[in-house]
């Protein structure tokens, strides 16, 4: 009867020192994002701020003006869109540029780098995942 407890907090104990290494909470918050939020009064960046990228700004500024006069484009039949994806090499300003589309919709922006879903565990950053837009949702 010990033997066993004494194997399950050698477990624990184990398991909380590779998860600290790895940057995951401890055992009851596997699972959890640790996505950082930022506020709509905490955005004070705009498209102002961004530089360059001219094309991209005018298309995400279409879809910010589609989010604050929908009724608008309802009337003419247009379509939601469902997002939009930001890709290219790290440096080039999309994240910059996500959160000046936060900011100029006056929205809550949710920050997190892909890395923070590679776990130790099957189906853990899965789970991040999960949590990350059941946070957005709220």
């Amino acid at each position: 009867i010990i033997t066993p407890i004494i194997f399950f907090f050698i477990f624990r104990f184990i398991a909380g020192k590779i998860g600290r290494k790895m940057g995951t909470p401890p055992m009851m918050g596997m699972g959890k994002s640790n996505a950082k939020i930022y506020k709509e009064n905490d955005i004070k960046i705009t498209f102002d701020d961004v530089a360059g990228q001219d094309e991209a700004k005018e298309s995400l500024k279409e879809i910010i003006d589609y989010l604050n006069n929908a009724e608008k484009y309802t009337d003419i039949g247009a379509n939601l869109p469902k997002g939009a994806l930001l890709v290219g090499p790290p440096g080039t300003g999309k994240t910059l540029l996500a959160k000046a589309v936060a900011g100029e919709a006056n929205v809550p922006f949710l920050s997190i780098s892909g890395s923070n879903f590679v776990e130790m565990f099957a189906g853990m950053g899965a789970a991040k995942v999960r949590d990350l837009f059941q946070e957005a949702e709220k």
